[in-house]
């Protein structure tokens, strides 16, 4: 068996005062021997001292013990209890067992009692470990994309809304129905279902947007602009958005901890104003004197927040490009901006910004910190931390692994992050959340369940750019099969908002 118990079980005589095993009963065929394994079990996905909130999906995980034979008790602080049996090793709790015993309101815990079922190896009985129920809820859907990992071809790829409280979940868009071209950068206003957008590429290219009743195909690039208006950022208004307009190349090579690296040739920042379909450069930077990228509204929409490098002439190393962190004040009465201000430069400490993302309250902003270039997700080095826009303090975030960490997002209330990582094979993106409080009150990050536990392994595919929901998005992909139908509607370059 594995573990400190891997040889035989040892025989007990009536002397062995003081042994761990016991025996239970009369020495009949029917007695059975109790070992106690002095730890917690391990398992798949790692739910030990989690902090979840109560309206998440069932927990369910694998044993990855020698045993395959199990019993679960799992007892709540609510005094609710539920015991489970496992031939295999795999834990499926019932969507209405579960909701009993997550039910109520305020902090509490479930403990989980795990032992083998014993017959004629006995029985091993592992240590209780806990998940912690916290007070706040999550919001009820997670949004996010699937794809297979890797760099010479896109395939299959969806957008797809999961409801955090149970399994179910519901397409959005489908690349198959767009003649199998490129689907990215789901955007939401303030976390709601209302109004959202998608980029496609290709054939069927343009930005559609969806006010949860129909989807429009826009098409945002002016011929004044470097490239497709990217990475979107809403203003809490609803009034605006701001994008990165980029010239994106990549560098393909052999290096078994990173074999690709994308980076910008020309990046600038532009201000979409929705009522009057109106593009227009963000600041002074017109004539691309930086590259500008990832801009994120404050809540209260005064301040843009961006990532910027100097520009790079031809024949550049890309591994000298690093990205500081500015931000850049915004009048809402005139709609102009400000000088910008830098706020961290990273580039002094030899690394780069990129994602920034700031708490529904205003108070804290977290961002991505690798060595050098935009483009995290191939960065093994890449990390969250945090900063406190209050004291200006900054801090890695203890919920980082040793692989990589990239897109992030808030949940409504702010008590909630998601966020990519390929801490599970180092290849493959899968979504984290972990609860936060404050920079000393962070809970252990979880893998968003499944039904199967076994799914993320199973699929194969990349969940990137997990973002929260607080409502049912109406539109599917037919709309956008629609949609893509009609001609785009095109923007109207405005020229340069100071």
């Amino acid at each position: 068996m594995k573990g400190i118990f891997s040889g035989k079980i040892l025989a007990i005589s009536a002397m062995c005062i003081g042994s761990v095993l016991i025996r239970t009963g009369c020495s009949t065929a029917d007695s059975k021997v109790i070992q106690y394994a002095g730890r917690v079990p391990v398992i798949e996905p790692d739910y030990r001292e989690v902090v979840i909130p109560r309206n998440i999906a069932p927990m369910n995980f694998i044993i990855s013990e020698s045993e395959k034979s199990f019993t679960i008790l799992i007892n709540s602080s609510n005094g609710g209890s539920l015991k489970l049996k496992s031939r295999t090793g795999r834990v499926r709790i019932p969507q209405r067992s579960w909701k009993k015993l997550v039910a109520g309101d305020g902090r509490g815990s479930l403990a989980f009692e795990i032992q083998s079922a014993g017959k004629n190896r006995g029985i091993i009985k592992y240590k209780p470990f806990n998940i912690i129920l916290a007070t706040e809820p999550a919001d009820p859907y997670l949004c996010y994309r699937t794809l297979y990992p890797g760099y010479e071809t896109w395939g299959e790829m969806r957008i797809i809304q999961r409801s955090v409280s149970d399994f179910k979940e519901f397409s959005l868009m489908d690349n198959r129905a767009l003649d199998g071209n490129c689907i990215n950068c789901h955007s939401f206003i303030k976390n709601k279902p209302d109004l959202f957008l998608i980029h496609a590429r290709g054939s069927k290219a343009g930005t559609y947007f969806s006010d949860n009743q129909k989807v429009t195909r826009m098409e945002l690039k002016t011929r004044e602009m470097p490239g497709n208006a990217v990475y979107p950022a809403w203003h809490p208004s609803g009034k605006y958005i701001a994008f990165s307009s980029n010239m994106i190349f990549s560098a393909i090579h052999m290096r078994p901890e990173q074999n690709i690296e994308l980076y910008d040739r020309f990046a600038i920042l532009v201000l979409y104003d929705i009522e009057k379909n109106e593009m227009s450069v963000c600041g002074n930077n017109y004539k691309g004197g930086s590259m500008e990228t990832y801009p994120f509204w404050s809540p209260d929409g005064r301040f843009l927040y961006y990532c910027r490098a100097d520009q790079m002439n031809p024949g550049f190393d890309y591994r000298q490009v690093r990205y500081d962190l500015v931000r850049m004040p915004f009048d809402m009465d005139t709609e102009s901006f400000k000088e910008p201000e830098v706020i961290l430069k990273a580039g002094e400490i030899n690394k780069s910004v990129s994602l920034p993302s700031v708490s529904p309250d205003g108070r804290y902003l977290v961002f991505t910190l690798h060595d050098y270039g935009g483009f995290p997700a191939w960065h093994r080095e890449a990390d969250l931390h945090l900063l406190d826009l209050k004291t200006g303090e900054i801090a890695r975030l203890s919920l980082n692994s040793n692989e990589t960490e990239s897109y992030h997002s808030w949940s409504s209330n702010g008590r909630w992050l998601v966020f990519s990582s390929k801490r599970d094979d180092g290849f493959t993106s899968r979504p984290y959340l972990a609860y936060f409080v404050n920079p000393d009150s962070i809970g252990k990050p979880f893998l968003l369940p499944q039904r199967d536990p076994l799914l993320y392994k199973r699929s194969g595919k990349s969940f990137n750019r997990p973002e929260f929901v607080t409502g049912r998005i109406k539109t599917g992909p037919g709309d956008f099969t629609r949609a893509a139908e009609k001609d785009p509607v095109k923007a109207v370059w405005k020229g340069v908002k100071k």
